[in-house]
């Protein structure tokens, strides 16, 4: 159990005076447990990591380390193997069995084969061989971050790509002009930086998916995960585990520890749609988890903390749900501090001329087809329609329309495309918004272009867009 060959080393500095991210940008956002019976070792860990770390703490023995584990998160467990009492290794497999949620690196002077196989059993991710440099202990917590940041960026990745949201194009931003959509932009930019809880109603294919992006991409998580859950397309026997995770062998087919999506949305936004879809059960506990930003795993005996930003969304009638019995008060109250109705697009005007244009330029390049023109007759056509399906059927009306070449004869409304509309006279000023928008379009938002092509200046698109926008 010898020293560390040198001296922590001090780190490069930033302007703001802070030490710089030389072992990657995760490091500095890490918390870290340093479990050593020797106060030398942890001092040196301390001096170490403390200034490029965002939390250290350490402990003596093992005991220690247990009643730290059951209070806080820590990324990244560094862990000596020879200690009074209990080895590492030992201590390690013991913390596995009721719940251990971090990554483990050990540290041992005696590098023996058997030492290495016990240890990549109990779920050690790394070893650090006594006498050890300063940049050798960086190096291995900068690759016990990276290998958790990409396995969380996989898990989410796999997960959406199972349930991919069939607004797609329109994942990042809402599209539209008009009042509704005005003032929902209004709303997502007051809300996105607090930490409030928001739920988002509205009709299957309104763009709620898109909101919530929204507000995770203005908030102070937006460089965190944004995992996005379809409660209505888990089966309900999967929904605990799939959420909150659960530990090897904890029901049949377990055959490994997973973090559930909770874990792996750390730091970032948790996105559950059809949240009236889950039963009584799981409502209660993702009361408790809200609340307590606490969970258990499925077979564990200790709690995980979670740091979560918490979206919700519904297209049932929650307050009726709470009347009938079938969601709970407690917990309807509890998820509806901020409350977003997002409109149907039979509400919403102009906006579908808007969307429509925008699916047609992406579309056609994804497809490879050229672009179906829409005239006088297919605008009326478009904003007549009901939409029951909203957004989601608006995309895939434009998808089938490129495959065919045409648009189905029930959206050419002939006499409303001759006399402009069939329920009123189009205004100058609305001609003019839908031709510039269109341009704007077909240029794929370059300004620049669309001002060339319609002979005016970039300035004033710019305006005409901020007057649109007031």
């Amino acid at each position: 159990m010898g020293a560390p060959e040198l001296a922590a080393p001090s780190p490069a500095a930033q302007p703001d005076g802070k030490p710089g991210p030389e072992f990657g940008p995760w490091l500095e956002k890490a918390s870290i447990l340093i479990v050593d019976d020797e106060p030398g070792m942890r001092n040196f860990l301390v001096r170490t990591l403390g200034p490029r770390a965002k939390r250290v703490e350490e402990a003596a023995d093992c005991e220690e380390a247990t009643k730290l584990l059951d209070q806080h998160h820590f990324d990244v467990v560094i862990l000596d193997n020879i200690m009074p009492g209990k080895s590492g290794v030992e201590w390690l497999t013991e913390q596995r069995e009721i719940g251990f949620f971090s990554d483990a690196i050990l540290m041992t002077a005696y590098a023996d084969l058997d030492t290495a196989i016990k240890a990549l059993r109990a779920g050690a991710v790394d070893f650090v061989l006594k006498p050890f440099r300063s940049n050798q202990i960086l190096n291995a917590v900068a690759r016990c971050l990276d290998r958790m940041r990409l396995r969380r960026e996989n898990h989410v990745l796999r997960h959406e790509l199972r349930a991919t949201s069939d607004h797609v194009l329109l994942r990042d931003k809402l599209i539209g002009y008009s009042a509704q959509i005005q003032e929902i932009r209004e709303t997502i930019a007051r809300v996105a930086p607090l930490p409030t809880s928001i739920l988002i109603s509205g009709e299957s294919g309104t763009g709620k998916e898109v909101t919530a992006r929204s507000l995770h991409a203005l908030s102070d998580r937006a460089e965190k995960p944004f995992v996005p859950i379809n409660c209505a397309a888990i089966p309900s026997e999967m929904i605990e585990a799939e959420l909150f995770g659960h530990l090897k062998g904890a029901f049949t087919g377990a055959q490994t520890a997973r973090d559930g999506l909770f874990m792996h949305a750390q730091g970032g936004t948790l996105f559950l749609d059809e949240v009236g879809e889950l039963s009584l059960a799981t409502q209660s506990k993702l009361l408790r988890a809200i609340e307590s930003r606490r969970i258990r795993p499925v077979g564990s005996e200790r709690e995980a903390p979670v740091d979560l930003r918490f979206v919700f969304a519904t297209n049932a009638d929650l307050e009726a749900e709470v009347e009938a019995g079938r969601f709970r008060a407690d917990l309807f109250y509890r998820i509806n501090v901020m409350h977003i109705a997002m409109p149907p697009l039979r509400e919403r005007g102009d906006d579908v001329l808007e969307l429509a244009s925008l699916f047609m330029s992406k579309l056609s390049k994804q497809l490879g087809v050229p672009q179906v023109a829409m005239d006088g007759a297919v605008r009326a056509g478009l904003t007549r329609y009901d939409w029951p399906g909203n957004v989601r059927e608006l995309r895939n009306l434009v998808e089938r329309t490129l495959i065919l070449g045409r648009f189905p004869a029930e959206f050419r409304d002939e006499q409303a495309g001759a006399e402009g509309h069939a329920d009123h006279d189009e205004t100058l000023e609305e001609m003019e918004r839908r031709h510039i928008m269109a341009m704007v379009h077909k240029t794929d938002g370059n300004r620049n272009e669309a001002a060339r092509r319609l002979g005016i200046s970039r300035k004033t698109i710019d305006r005409k867009f901020a007057d649109w926008a007031d």
